[in-house]
């Protein structure tokens, strides 16, 4: 079924720029990333170039309009901003800074200005804060639905669920709070043993749209971004009904939603269906590897499948699902014997986008006045999403 797609911009974003840009560029002469940092204590959005070099985007475009020939042009104040501007005129003044920094010789030696610095001497964040909505997939990689299988049950698993997949499983997961940026720690919360590692592929809308159809997905992306659906396999706390799900509980803690390290828009990237390859590892031993053929339904289709249910806006994030290789697999298969632990470190990898990295601490008792507030872990290991 074909369904009409709308692109939307709100006119609050529309008002920040003039979309009339003289002299444009339509080719950046590198690749770059869009990130969120903060230098001296102030946080701005900026361009990552050479996977080295941070640049303040507002002052580097002041610096190319001392050139007449290119107009004043007002610079987003944040990410949202940024992703809602950036196929509506800002993308190519972008592409006009990066291309200005290069062929002025700016980004080396004596010429570099202090509006470029040293990835090593900024604090990069989570880069989109926040996303309006943060939708998982759940399931959705072969290898993940049959964890701990021998070769062969994983090959009749597979030939099972390629014949019936049926429809994508989503949920949401909360935003403020649970996101977090490379450096952060992920926290195990108190009275919780059972946390677990999900790397994941996170696709930026870039357009507003509804009733998307997979063909024309990528027409919305602004770009990508590695994520992690950290996940609580505790069960529900006492007094709960033991035998339902509680996605709440599995999915809602702070920092279990990490992303970043920047995000990489979608025409320095290619066809994630293409060249995806993630690994993650936990203090340097490999638990999780995947390639994009190892999904169930892909992104496009993922994102059909969401915007049916409910509109996708600029900055929303939809995150892919994950492989094998959780605690389940991690132990069946001896690379592991256990969840995480606090003291641990995770290093979550995509090719062609970065890396996050996160220390595993344990939260602090909460306050003894708060009743029922810690949620012990249950016996029974819980199904895993």
């Amino acid at each position: 079924m074909r369904f009409a797609s709308i692109p939307l911009v709100g006119a609050s974003l529309l008002a920040l720029a003039p979309m009339q840009v003289s002299a444009q560029a339509m080719e950046s002469a590198e690749p770059f990333f869009v990130a969120t940092f903060e230098v001296d204590g102030a946080q701005m959005v900026g361009l990552i170039l050479r996977d080295q070099l941070a640049v303040e985007i507002d002052a580097a475009n002041s610096n190319l309009e001392q050139d007449p020939a290119f107009p004043q042009m007002s610079m987003p104040g944040d990410m949202l901003q940024l992703i809602g501007l950036y196929e509506y005129g800002l993308k190519y003044r972008l592409y006009e800074i990066v291309n200005h920094l290069v062929e002025d010789e700016m980004l080396a030696g004596g010429n570099r200005p202090s509006f470029v610095h040293d990835l090593d001497d900024i604090d990069i964040q989570a880069p989109i804060q926040y996303p309006g909505k943060i939708m998982n997939a759940a399931g959705n990689f072969y290898t993940h639905i049959c964890e701990g299988c021998t070769p062969e049950e994983l090959e009749a698993s597979n030939l099972e669920r390629a014949a019936n997949r049926g429809v994508p499983y989503l949920f949401l997961k909360p935003s403020r709070g649970a996101v977090i940026g490379t450096g952060e720690n992920i926290v195990i919360p108190e009275g919780r043993n059972r946390t677990d590692w999900e790397i994941e592929f996170g696709t930026v809308i870039g357009r507003t749209g509804k009733y998307i159809p997979a063909q024309n997905a990528q027409d919305y992306v602004f770009g990508y971004m590695v994520t992690i659906d950290i996940s609580d396999r505790g069960g529900r706390p006492p007094g709960g009904s033991s035998n339902r799900s509680d996605w709440f509980v599995g999915k809602g803690h702070d920092t279990f939603a990490p992303q970043g390290p920047w995000i990489v828009p979608k025409e320095f990237y290619g066809d994630p269906m293409e060249r995806l390859h993630q690994v993650l590892t936990i203090d340097g031993v490999t638990v999780q590897e995947a390639r994009a053929g190892d999904m169930i339904f892909d992104v496009w289709e993922l994102m059909e499948y969401a915007s049916s249910l409910i509109t996708l806006f600029p900055g929303d994030v939809l995150n892919s699902g994950t492989t094998g290789g959780t605690s389940f697999g991690a132990f069946e298969t001896g690379v592991r014997s256990g969840y995480l632990e606090p003291g641990e470190t995770i290093r979550a990898t995509i090719e062609g986008i970065g890396t996050l990295v996160h220390g595993v601490v344990a939260g602090e008792p909460p306050p003894s006045t708060l009743s029922g507030a810690q949620l012990p872990a249950v016996d029974s290991y819980r199904p895993r999403n």
